[in-house]
């Protein structure tokens, strides 16, 4: 598929491109470029905000890789997400975190679709306003997906629409979320996170590093104080010294579903705004460069903050079991939307 038009101004669409083997899609207006590899669940490994010249997604040590080019040494069902994930956005579905199992079906680390090639659709090509849908069909799980990612001219907003259809007459639990992680060189131990006060912050029940806490896991808080293991006040607003212990916490009961980060040394502000009937949990998953073992050893300094449907101990199994899965009637169509904005600012 090639692209339609031709243009080095406004909005524009090139899609004669591959990355490590992998066909890519670029989209891009005179705020944004973001880069989405077709072959590789739509994951989103570049989205550069152009008068910075700052991409604010996080690139993993390992980058991205091609997961047909490299056959792991010991393939299980964690490896085969992390071994391959380049940081950045994935679209995770049906199973979010560690695996699980549904309906007979084994599911890996973050589900099915994140290594899956996707096909793609030019929905409009105007120098004012683009627009591309991408879809995949599941092969697990009997579910068409559907994503549009939209951009208009001068706004430092991408707009997504989706879709997802459960082609079968069955009732089926699904987890659905969006993978949002930031790091350098964007993150730095002065941003600041800006999310409404007084929403559930529910701890992971388990430690998720050897090395301990940032909070302690026995309570329930409400953003955006916490407190640590000996009971002192810890503000989750803030970003800790790296090597800070590594964290994983979820948000619910918010009204306002949207959070922005602030970085004040690049004068730059991202804004993420979601549908919480779809996504009503937020995921704070926060990687400080403690931990030592696979597979970061101790090299990253990160945060994701991920609005997804449920809130698991341990994948789908277990959001069934708390009551947070997501469920499809039979036949049942489910839609969303979201935005990721990036601007500059003056003090």
């Amino acid at each position: 598929m090639e692209y339609r038009t031709q243009r080095n101004y406004g909005c524009r669409i090139m899609d004669n491109y591959t990355f490590k083997g992998m066909k890519v899609v670029f989209l891009e207006n005179e705020k944004l470029r973001i880069g989405i590899l077709i072959d590789k669940g739509t994951d989103i490994f570049e989205f550069l905000y152009k008068p910075k010249d700052l991409d604010i997604t996080w690139l993993s040590s390992n980058g991205v890789q091609n997961p047909n080019r490299y056959l792991s040494s010991s393939p299980d069902p964690l490896s085969t997400f992390s071994d391959y994930y380049p940081g950045g956005w994935q679209e995770i579905f049906p199973n979010g975190g560690p695996p699980s199992s549904s309906l007979g079906a084994q599911f890996g680390q973050h589900g099915e679709i994140t290594n899956m090639p996707w096909d793609y659709t030019i929905v409009n090509d105007d120098v004012n306003e683009i627009s591309v849908e991408f879809s995949v069909k599941t092969k697990k799980t009997p579910f068409f997906v559907t994503k549009r990612m939209s951009l208009r001219s001068n706004d430092s907003t991408v707009y997504v629409e989706e879709k997802i259809v459960n082609q079968s007459e069955v009732e089926i639990p699904i987890m659905w979320g969006q993978h949002f992680v930031f790091g350098h060189p964007f993150i730095d131990g002065d941003c600041f996170i800006t999310m409404e006060a007084g929403s559930k912050v529910i701890p992971h029940p388990v430690p998720i590093n050897a090395h301990g806490r940032r909070v302690n896991g026995k309570q329930v808080y409400q953003w955006p104080e916490a407190k640590d293991e000996n009971g002192n006040k810890v503000d989750l607003r803030t970003f800790p010294k790296k090597g800070s212990p590594s964290e994983m916490l979820y948000l619910t009961d918010y009204n306002d579903a949207k959070y922005a980060i602030t970085n004040p040394n690049k004068k730059v502000k991202l804004v993420v705004a979601w549908d919480k009937a779809i996504y009503p949990y937020l995921w704070v998953w926060q990687e400080f460069g403690a931990t030592d073992a696979y597979p970061w050893y101790g090299r990253h300094y990160n945060i994701g903050l991920e609005p997804f449907s449920s809130m698991p101990t341990d994948g789908l199994e277990e959001a069934v079991k708390n009551k947070t899965a997501l469920y499809f009637s039979p036949l049942e169509t489910k839609g969303t939307k979201y935005s990721i904005q990036v601007n500059s600012y003056k003090e």
